[in-house]
């Protein structure tokens, strides 16, 4: 093959996103999220899928209709030909759970090199969450409002005597790699996140969901509707769709589900008691978080709980 042979070829550009560069989206107090820059578009996915076509189909809805397909099948790898860089600024406790997902390429602000950065993310009195009962790593309402003015109080003052200890600490000559040891976990980092679009979306279906942590799943929030949706709308559709939106029923579900069509109620409750779902009289006395799913999934299908 000469070098005449090969088809030009340019910079995939979507104007939405380029709009959009660098512009940080506020989130918390002190926080944010911005493209810094990005690889790729729906049609880079298409163009990945149908390799073997060159450039591919021309036609939009056979192309939405193709990566619908890709996403409700689990066909991961086209949405890997795309790729965002993010400049992020978040809490470190917040932090934590991000870097958890270990499928990006990150470089993060270094206390040790340069001195931390001088904000921390603060608690309104009304924002102050009551743990859950029924959720060990959850919340569930809010404490009272007099409560929540106490606490903020105290906080502004920890806050206040953390930073002026560090700060003491290096006006005094101490190494800034020990000096930061006794920062407050709300204390801002940032840092750069290039991820692909496969990891993005498994993060994004984590963090978007109810049961996520409110702090990350407004930073994850943020980041698929005002990012995500204009760079890949056809995916971000699709993921929507099949993800966000959907329903995955177990082989448990499913025999439930069967039973209580072809049964009734009498026939899903001894089915639950074969599978030990409920408890031999067919009592739910018994705890079980799979039953708690099941329930929660036949409600939002619309049917009502059969015992």
């Amino acid at each position: 093959m000469q070098q005449s042979d090969f088809e030009s070829i340019s910079r995939v550009s979507v104007p939405e996103l380029d709009s959009i560069l660098g512009k940080p989206f506020p989130i918390l107090d002190d926080g944010f999220v911005r493209l810094v820059d990005y690889m790729g578009s729906d049609e880079s996915i298409v163009q990945a899928a149908r390799v073997s076509y060159g450039k591919g189909t021309k036609k939009v809805n056979e192309d939405r209709g193709l990566i619908r397909y890709l996403m409700r099948h689990r066909h991961s790898t086209p949405f890997e030909m795309c790729e965002l860089k993010l400049h992020v600024r978040v809490p470190m406790d917040t932090w934590r759970q991000w870097i958890r997902h270990r499928m990006a390429n990150v470089n993060e602000y270094s206390t040790r090199y340069s001195v931390a950065i001088d904000s921390a993310q603060t608690t309104l009195p009304g924002e102050w969450r009551v743990q859950s009962v029924g959720n060990k790593q959850g919340s569930d309402g809010y404490l009272e409002l007099s409560k929540g003015d106490h606490l903020t109080k105290k906080e502004t003052e920890f806050q206040k005597f953390a930073t002026d200890i560090y700060n003491e600490r290096l006006e005094m000559g101490v190494a800034r790699e020990q000096a930061r040891k006794d920062l407050p976990l709300a204390t801002y980092t940032e840092a750069y996140w290039k991820v692909d679009l496969h990891n993005l979306l498994h993060f994004l279906a984590l963090r978007m969901d109810d049961h996520a942590q409110l702090e990350i799943r407004l930073f994850a929030k943020t980041i698929g509707e005002q990012i995500v949706q204009k760079w890949v709308p056809n995916a971000w559709e699709a993921f929507v769709d099949y993800r966000l939106n959907a329903v995955n029923l177990t082989k448990y579900d499913t025999e439930i589900i069967h039973a209580l069509n072809t049964s009734g109620k009498d026939g899903a409750k001894k089915k639950a008691i074969e599978l030990g779902l409920l408890d031999e009289q067919g009592s739910t006395a018994k705890k079980s978080r799979e039953r708690e799913e099941l329930e929660s999934k036949l409600k939002e299908m619309g049917f009502s709980i059969p015992w």
